[in-house]
């Protein structure tokens, strides 16, 4: 069975509170409170994984602990980012971290953000706050995705399909992106 696919986009908001505001003008729906986000992800010393354009993560939030394998980006042409994404939840993070250790990986990159998470019609939406902004996440079905986007009174030249680790660099960060 091929892994599951993740298709998304993000949207620079001015602020927490306006980023609330019109994911509930929307009419979403408040389905997880909002909460920090600790993420790492890991590569080996030759940058493997990230030349191939994929992504292994460990979030941890909640007292929950998720390891995330993200597949190189699917190019769409309609602005949307689609990847391949398989998750599974470790009972212990250090144990974990001490495997991809012992295996040559290490921690290359850390950020964190507070999240809470929407719902509405067949999307989830997240309103992320990072040390770089605001911004909302859109996940689902692409139709919706860009109907949701309409709806915020967005088009496609406001999607944002970068990673936080690459806005984060972009915009001169160096180091971690926490808080």
């Amino acid at each position: 069975m091929p892994p599951p696919v993740e298709t998304e986009i993000k949207l620079r908001m001015e602020g927490p509170d306006s980023a609330r505001r019109a994911v509930t003008a929307l009419g979403a729906t408040l389905e997880g409170a909002r909460h920090l986000e600790d993420n790492t992800l890991y590569d080996d010393a030759h940058s493997t994984l990230y030349a191939a354009g994929q992504a292994l993560r460990l979030r941890q939030a909640a007292g929950r602990a998720v390891v995330t394998y993200k597949g190189p980006r699917q190019e769409r042409g309609d602005g949307v980012k689609s990847r391949s994404e398989t998750e599974i939840e470790v009972s212990d993070a250090d144990a974990f971290h001490a495997i991809l250790s012992a295996l040559g990986y290490r921690k290359v990159f850390r950020y964190q953000k507070y999240r809470e998470t929407y719902h509405w019609r067949d999307v989830e939406i997240v309103v992320d706050e990072t040390p770089i902004g605001t911004f909302l996440e859109i996940e689902g079905p692409a139709a919706t995705i860009h109907e949701a986007a309409r709806a915020l009174g967005r088009a496609r030249a406001d999607y944002i399909a970068d990673s936080y680790a690459t806005l984060f660099f972009a915009s001169g960060g160096v180091g971690d992106m926490v808080f």
